[in-house]
């Protein structure tokens, strides 16, 4: 066996002090609980504040808060990290359900003090939010009191809570529950092989078509035999959540992701009219790619495969070092704390079948640490994976000066600094590209991206807008939700797919998400704006790296839209904004068409 430079199975014993992970972890959930309660009285005991000194006691709550906030993100890390490395570990899904449980009573009683706040006197509220003393948490507290105008009775909070904990979060548990169980024989290079869902899913860019063919295929039996258990499932939580809804008086499906963006519709508006106007040069590359693979139209299962007989594998250890080497041509901070993250065994990329099937970075906050989840297969794809996930990372550790409260940022700014991550690598790779054929490879990598976001993404909003509208009205059947499946992605990829999985609303785990709905635009709007600090590095050189870090640390405490104008100087609720990064991912369409055209 040939030794490697650098593990791919990460070291979770170190993420509690004593070395024994799990063993700390039962100590830590048990403390977790006694504060919970503690914490619970306390806020029991808050009032609607009457003077202005009592922004002591308010300063005090949210240290507090942000504690037990910091002790939570620590065991469900933890915890999601042991039932991705081994979906069967039962003593996992027990301290999965006690920790749901406790958040839940954190929840419910983080509540009460949010509706006091609300019923704070406004010129009151408007003295204590400029005392010294809570200009750390002035964002957070004045977000809180906009929650706190949609008002429910205390028994109908309680009973909501509970219903979470047991109901509508085990929903999104046993969805993953099942995905991981489901294994998938594939026959590659003559030899049948039982795969988890994430190994078979990596097979779509395998150099074979027969070999992507078949893979899709056997993924899509295995959801067409499930479909009626997912499709439970899915109802099941936007059934929960559309009743929360209606008690809150909420009618637009789009109005709580937009909240938990700390985004106007406006913008998200503005960045869908810029995308739907631009999608031509896309659909043009895919029917091109598709030519190249002898069809006239892209099928669905050839989207991914390499552009050309490009056969070559990238061995971990060689991923790993083109990674740190020109993350370090950005800064140093980057290069050295991913470093850290190798050498300190903070990944796990074990090509193994008993893995979930799901990529993700978690943060332990009270370790000031990070852990990133994949499986390697020696792809580019795989590569961008590892840099998308080290991105995340990264962007926990800009925050980590950041007070508890201030540390969570919204899912668009996430998925910006992931993107921004892959953007250094994908741009260092073409520039090192010594051939057309080289070059060829690596912007089609590009594209696919751009595809991903400005075609998958947008199809996924506009399955997902159209569901909950349905799911109004009662129980959507399966046959139903791949009827909607397959419009939202005719219009989202102006028909330029062919066949496309139907199953996609089975398949893409972030439908099921219990704690963000919606969770697609973000990924287009992390796209289009890393774009954006991405010409401004490439601009500034390694000094931009302290620029980057303050808009990081920034993320947890400002709307998005003051955000990026307060960073960047720029009003994102205009079309304006949005076109200029895509008008940069044209160029590569434009780009990939010329060297195609040559090489024909």
């Amino acid at each position: 066996m040939n030794k490697t430079k650098y593990t791919q199975v990460w070291n979770l014993n170190s993420l509690f002090p004593g070395g024994n992970g799990l063993s700390q972890l039962h100590t830590h959930i048990n403390q977790l609980e006694a504060s919970v309660n503690k914490l619970k009285e306390k806020l029991q005991d808050f009032n609607p504040p009457q003077e202005i000194n009592e922004s002591n006691n308010i300063a005090a709550l949210m240290d507090d808060i942000g504690n037990v906030q910091s002790n939570i993100s620590q065991a469900n890390s933890f915890i999601t990290c042991l039932l991705a490395q081994n979906p069967k570990d039962q003593q996992a899904k027990i301290l999965q359900g006690k920790t749901t449980a406790i958040n839940t009573c954190f929840e419910a009683s983080l509540k009460k003090m949010k509706n006091n706040l609300g019923k704070t006197n406004q010129q009151l509220w408007e003295g204590l939010m400029n005392t010294d003393i809570l200009t750390d948490y002035k964002f957070i507290l004045n977000e809180w009191r906009e929650d706190a105008k949609k008002k429910l009775s205390d028994a109908e909070q309680n009973l909501m809570f509970n219903l979470m904990s047991d109901g509508y979060h085990a929903w999104g548990q046993f969805y993953h529950s099942l995905v991981n169980s489901i294994r998938v024989n594939v026959q590659i290079d003559g030899e049948q092989k039982e795969l988890s869902v994430g190994q078979a899913i990596n097979l779509r860019s395998h150099p074979l078509e027969e070999v992507r063919k078949e893979s899709h295929y056997a993924l899509e039996d295995k959801w067409r035999e499930n479909e009626e258990l997912f499709a439970k499932i899915l109802n099941h939580i936007a059934g929960f959540r559309l009743q929360v809804y209606k008690k809150f008086g909420i009618e637009n499906v789009i109005e709580e992701p937009l909240r938990k963006n700390r985004m106007k519709e406006e913008t998200l508006n503005a960045m869908w009219s810029a995308v739907s106007k631009y999608k031509d040069p896309f659909t043009q590359y895919l029917t091109q790619k598709a030519k190249m693979n002898g069809h006239k139209k892209m099928k669905s299962f050839n989207f991914w495969a390499p552009v050309n007989k490009n056969n070559h594998k990238i061995e971990y250890d060689d991923a790993v070092d083109f990674i740190l080497e020109h993350f370090s041509q950005f800064g140093t901070e980057l290069e050295s704390f991913s470093r850290q993250a190798f050498n300190e065994r903070w990944i796990e990329a074990e090509n193994r079948s008993n893995k979930s099937a799901v990529a993700f970075c978690a943060g332990f906050p009270l370790s000031e640490e990070s852990r990133v989840f994949m499986t390697f297969d020696g792809t580019i794809t795989n590569v961008l994976t590892l840099v998308h996930e080290l991105g995340h990372a990264f962007h926990n550790h800009a925050m980590k000066s950041m007070n508890g409260m201030n540390k969570q940022y919204p899912m668009s700014m996430a998925e910006t600094a992931s993107t921004f991550s892959e953007m250094i690598i994908l741009d260092a790779a073409m520039k090192n590209a010594k051939t057309t054929n080289e070059k060829l490879f690596l912007l089609d990598e590009k594209l696919k991206r751009s595809v991903m976001n400005f075609m998958n993404i947008h199809s996924r909003f506009l399955f997902e807008k159209k569901f909950y509208e349905e799911r109004k009205e009662g129980i959507v059947s399966a046959s139903r939700l791949n009827e909607i499946m397959h419009e939202a992605i005719e219009i989202g990829y102006e028909g330029s797919l062919d066949n496309a999985s139907l199953y996609s609303w089975v398949w893409t785990p972030h439908f099921y998400i219990t704690k963000s709905p919606f969770y697609n635009f973000p990924y287009t709007f992390g796209y289009l704006f890393a774009l954006s600090i991405f010409a401004k590095a490439k601009e500034k050189g390694k000094e931009f790296e302290k620029d980057y870090l303050h808009l990081l640390r920034d993320s947890g405490s400002m709307s998005t839209e003051d955000l990026v104008m307060k960073h960047l100087g720029e009003d994102i609720t205009s079309e304006t904004f949005w076109r200029k990064g895509i008008e940069l991912c044209v160029k590569d369409a434009e780009e990939f068409m010329k060297l195609t055209s040559i090489q024909r």
